[in-house]
């Protein structure tokens, strides 16, 4: 008896040292009056409206101990406690642990959330999980865990955000993966957050950032659960508010931004020319307008003479610098892009779709633009929308018109000196600490 005993010991003590500083870890006492029993549980993962009729209310209506526990082990979902860690792996999936006397005995109380949750429409992937987060917090905290299995996974709601919204703040973060500098620096940044109101991701993200004219983000904002247990592999942390079905990620690094979770379902040189292509693409939405008007305006030697020749026949009967052309088919097209964002889902890609090809087709018959500023026009919007996550591709549509400024005052220098300034620009950058510039790789991974 002392053996097991000691064994129940044990294990209480484990579950204290992982969850104690877990903020949806439980760890209830029941006491009759005459016997008394400790539960320990993650109540983000169980179902907690089983909890009253299977365990509580038996244990204040049978009167011996003995049949209680003989209760238990009659149950369906009951599983014999074999050691520390195997009981340490149930609790993390979904598993109640009740140590009574001298005994631990586990059930299975395991809770999928799905009715609430809705399918990625943000960060699509063909062959990877489709599930997407919700606008409950406790609800996005379920389906982490139920992806990242680990005792070390630690849950913290220090705060309640806005000081009159007064939104639910919950920070997740592997404690044996995080670093702690970037936790306290991350805590810190919360705590001197002062705005009256906050009511999503976005909000969150301008408040912890005390530089509000940053152009590029310097957080992940993210929908998807498998990308969230990815980085908490990595150390990162992950910032929730309540009533968002986007999350924080920090830190985040420019290389971030360019990888999609689909990267990590293809196979490996599948995986690699998807990379490659969303650089070209960056590149191609970057550069492309600021290289046409630099070459076409003030060193069209740069093109072979044929090339040459048909760029200056098509723009014959254009009344106006390329500068200008270029500006206007980009202006309409960032139009374009924000209708299709605000029409209804039914018909926005239809009336944008249709508007486009008119525009192109009336502006090239009318003498306004060339054709080869459609062709210039449309490779840059489908590049721009190649980059994964949102926030970076809306900078890089800003950037492109600052290359093209310059460009547009000193042709092919100016265009040199916009991409230096730009280098120079992300190499000063950091993210909460972390180089902006720096590649966060998984070690494991590449030895795979």
């Amino acid at each position: 008896m002392r053996r097991i005993k000691s064994q129940a010991d044990t294990l209480k003590q484990l579950l204290e040292e992982n969850f104690k500083s877990t903020e949806d870890a439980t760890f209830k006492t029941l006491d009759n009056g005459q016997d008394q029993i400790e539960m320990v549980y993650i109540n983000t993962i169980v179902d907690n409206a089983k909890i009253h009729d299977l365990f509580l209310k038996p244990f204040f209506e049978i009167d011996k101990i003995n049949k209680y526990v003989s209760y238990i082990k009659s149950l369906n979902d009951y599983k014999e406690y074999k050691n520390e860690k195997e009981a340490m792996k149930e609790v993390l999936h979904g598993a109640i642990v009740l140590l009574i006397e001298d005994e631990a005995l586990i059930v299975g109380l395991k809770l999928q959330e799905n009715s609430a949750v809705q399918n990625a429409m943000v960060e699509a992937t063909i062959m990877g999980p489709q599930t997407a987060l919700s606008e409950n917090i406790n609800t996005n905290i379920n389906l982490i865990r139920h992806r990242y299995h680990v005792p070390t996974l630690k849950v913290e709601k220090p705060m309640l955000m806005g000081e009159k919204s007064k939104v639910e703040l919950a920070i997740l973060y592997d404690e044996q993966q995080v670093k702690p500098e970037v936790l306290k620096k991350i805590k810190n940044q919360l705590e001197q957050i002062n705005e009256p109101i906050i009511q999503s991701s976005g909000e969150l993200h301008r408040a912890i950032i005390q530089n509000n004219k940053r152009l590029f983000p310097h957080l992940m904002v993210t929908e998807r659960p498998d990308r969230i247990a990815y980085n908490l592999s990595q150390g990162k942390i992950i910032i929730m508010i309540e009533g968002n079905p986007f999350v924080l990620i920090a830190p985040a690094v420019f290389y971030d931004f360019m990888s999609a979770m689909e990267d990590f379902y293809q196979p490996y040189w599948v995986s690699k020319f998807l990379i490659s292509l969303r650089y070209i693409g960056l590149f191609i939405s970057l550069f492309l307008p600021a290289a046409y008007v630099g070459i076409t305006s003030f060193n069209p030697e740069v093109f072979r003479v044929q090339l040459a020749f048909s760029i200056a026949g098509s723009r014959i009967p254009v009344p106006y610098p390329s500068y200008i052309e270029v500006l206007f088919m980009l202006i309409m097209m960032e139009m374009l892009t924000e209708a299709s964002i605000r029409l209804p889902k039914t018909i926005g890609p239809t009336a944008t779709t249709v508007g486009g090809l008119i525009l192109g087709q009336a502006a090239t018959e009318a003498g306004l633009v060339s054709n080869i500023m459609i062709i210039i026009v449309a490779a840059v919007a489908i590049s721009n929308f190649i980059i994964p996550i949102n926030e970076m591709s809306f900078s890089m549509r800003v950037s492109k018109y600052l290359l093209l400024f310059l460009t547009t005052i000193s042709g092919l220098i100016g265009l040199m000196i916009g991409t230096i300034g730009l280098i120079y620009y992300l190499v000063h950058l950091d993210s909460v600490g972390e180089p902006y510039l720096k590649l966060f790789f998984d070690e494991k991974k590449q030895q795979t």
